[in-house]
């Protein structure tokens, strides 16, 4: 088990030259858990997530790691302890995936350490648990969208990082690789004690797999806490503009979430909702 860290962000306020995205924004990443942050497009999810990793500097307020401020510490003290796999990774032209994958060691590569017999098994477990093993020698730039979001998710757990964060781990995925992914990091929360924070779209895939659910409107947290007490009708209603009924998943026993559109609908009292 990894030891814990601590990562939350203290009045946070994030954007755009002169556009506000994330407005006087607190939040504390629950140590060890899996945590998912929920939204409408243009909330600032990704924002977020930029900044917990410092790729994007706060206009007032702080991200904390251990007590430390993100935006000050060296990005090698940074990356042997926080990871980040963002929304659309650019990867050098004729990149092979081992070598793309291989860059996930280089926060623990000092300037005379050679790459080692641990740093081969790293990156060897990274592709296996991605099944991306048989990619190895391709041209990252040949590969389909799919096959190219597994190879960056691999490329993410051979950096062994305490702290993981993911916007959008299954874009592009079909919906058999999205579970795929999904167990890969749940396996990866329980076995190593990682802690991951991790965008997702699917309100039903964020519910069943997160232990803590963050519901973000208008640059702000609406709600956070277990998914049956954030993933609520009402929640919805606020942050998606979305009317629906929210049941009990009869296999996992997590909310879900049964949108109400004005087509498929076959009750007349569901319509009036």
């Amino acid at each position: 088990m990894t030891a814990d860290h601590t990562l939350h962000a203290d009045e946070l306020t994030l954007g755009y030259r002169e556009r506000t995205v994330i407005h006087d924004l607190d939040l504390e990443v629950p140590a060890g858990r899996l945590t998912a942050i929920v939204g409408a497009n243009a909330c600032g999810k990704s924002t977020l997530l930029r900044s917990m990793s410092r790729l994007l500097t706060p206009s007032a307020g702080q991200v904390l790691l251990d007590g430390k401020r993100v935006h000050r510490m060296p990005a090698k003290e940074l990356a042997r302890t926080l990871g980040l796999l963002p929304q659309s990774p650019l990867a050098p032209e004729g990149i092979t995936v081992s070598d793309l994958v291989g860059r996930g060691r280089n926060p623990h590569q000092g300037m005379l350490s050679r790459w080692s017999r641990d740093d081969d098994e790293a990156v060897a477990a990274a592709l296996e648990a991605t099944g991306s093993l048989e990619l190895a020698d391709r041209a990252v730039d040949e590969l389909s969208g799919g096959q190219r979001q597994r190879v960056w998710i691999a490329m993410a757990l051979a950096q062994q990082t305490d702290l993981l964060l993911l916007d959008e781990p299954t874009t592009f995925l079909d919906v058999a690789h999205q579970v795929e992914v999904l167990d890969l990091l749940v396996d990866l929360n329980r076995d190593r004690g990682t802690t991951i924070v991790m965008v997702l779209h699917d309100l039903n895939l964020a519910a069943r797999y997160a232990d803590h659910l963050v519901a973000i409107a208008d640059g702000r947290v609406h709600s956070a806490g277990p998914p049956d007490e954030v993933l609520t009708a009402e929640t919805v209603r606020a942050v998606f503009g979305l009317v629906c009924e929210v049941i009990t998943d009869p296999t996992s026993g997590r909310p879900l979430m049964l949108p109400l559109g004005r087509h498929g609908v076959h009750t007349s009292d569901a319509l009036s909702i």
